[in-house]
């Protein structure tokens, strides 16, 4: 697949600094960026993902009128946490 070049990134020169002090010695100015964009990239889609996991179950709530107290939730979670101790 051919690559794709994307616009210049205008920072203050502080902040070049401080990216350029923390690279590995492995790692580029290019490549930083390019990781950072992609993690970035798969948070927003998680995040967009969550969203709709819980619109849907939202819907399904309203839709069969079956609904948990956050109590009863966090004991269902206290629970399971329990479990996967003791395994």
């Amino acid at each position: 697949m051919k690559s794709a070049t994307l616009p210049s990134l205008r920072v203050e020169p502080k902040l070049r600094q401080a990216v350029e002090r923390s690279l590995n010695s492995d790692e580029t100015l290019s490549s930083f960026m390019e990781q950072a964009l992609r993690e970035k990239v798969k948070r927003r889609k998680n995040h967009n993902e969550f969203i709709a996991r819980g619109l849907a179950s939202r819907d399904k709530a309203k839709q069969n009128g079956e609904y948990y107290s956050a109590d009863e939730v966090l004991a269902s979670l206290d629970s399971m946490l329990a479990n996967a101790v003791k395994n």
